[in-house]
């Protein structure tokens, strides 16, 4: 006789749904700390301040520095106010804390940071997808290449496209947390003009051709090529695109 399985004990909280009151102040204060208009060790204005601030109620206040707190970027001191912690405490695959960081004016640098982050994780995953390749997802790999070689004169969709490209390489891999981890770095960055850059028809058939590089070594089950292939590809279109030093 089967028994109905009973639910898993689990101690996280279930996720919270912050009215949109809250979650306004919540992403205004994430920007203003992560880019140091708050810096660390420094106090947060006082309740009453940010009422009068945001045009809200003290309930609201309440509500957005306990989000704060649960992102690590401030916890409070008695007698002290609600403190901005270190980077170091900071919650840093939140996507706002994310979208703040490529705000900064020290931004190139997260941006490089992410550029070596994805060579560590992308390059494995390429290794991997040429040796876990089946013909059906290397059908849809090659019918993805076709649709980026159409999309030369359109830098906005080659983008979209490409990234499509990168998330089969990822899923062919079988790297869960590696294809999670890329995608929601990737997804902020894409939001600042300094990691996509403006590329030219030219600059994109340098893409193609670096993507064709990796696709066919896939294909051809040559994992040192594959990785290999990543690494050239994802460093030198950074190379191309990254914004030069002011």
């Amino acid at each position: 006789m089967s028994t109905r399985p009973s639910a898993p004990n689990s101690s996280a909280p279930p996720p919270r749904h912050r009215p949109p009151l809250a979650a306004a102040v919540v992403r205004s204060l994430t920007t203003a700390i992560v880019t140091e208009e708050y810096p660390a060790g420094t106090a947060l204005p006082p309740a009453g301040t940010l009422c009068e601030m945001y045009q809200v109620s003290r309930t609201v206040v309440r509500e957005a520095t306990t989000a704060l707190a649960e992102k690590g970027l401030v916890a409070a001191r008695q007698g002290l106010g609600t403190i901005v912690l270190d980077q170091s405490q900071w919650d840093l695959l939140d996507p706002q804390i994310l979208d703040a960081l490529f705000q900064r004016k020290d931004r190139l640098r997260y941006l490089d940071n992410l550029i070596q982050i994805r060579t560590t994780l992308e390059c494995p995953m390429a290794a991997e997808a040429a040796r876990r390749v089946t013909s059906a997802e290397a059908a849809q790999l090659s019918a993805q290449l076709r649709t980026l070689a159409g999309l030369l004169d359109d830098a906005e969709a080659y983008a979209a496209a490409d990234i499509v490209f990168h998330d089969l390489i990822h899923r062919i891999s079988g790297d869960t947390f590696g294809r999670a981890i890329v995608s929601s770095l990737q997804g902020r960055a894409l939001h600042t003009s300094q990691y996509s850059g403006n590329p030219t028809r030219d600059d994109l058939e340098l893409t193609h051709l670096a993507h064709a590089r990796v696709h066919d070594s896939i294909l051809a089950g040559d994992a040192d090529a594959a990785a290999l292939a990543m690494r050239e590809h994802i460093t030198n279109s950074w190379a191309r695109r990254r914004p030069r030093e002011p």
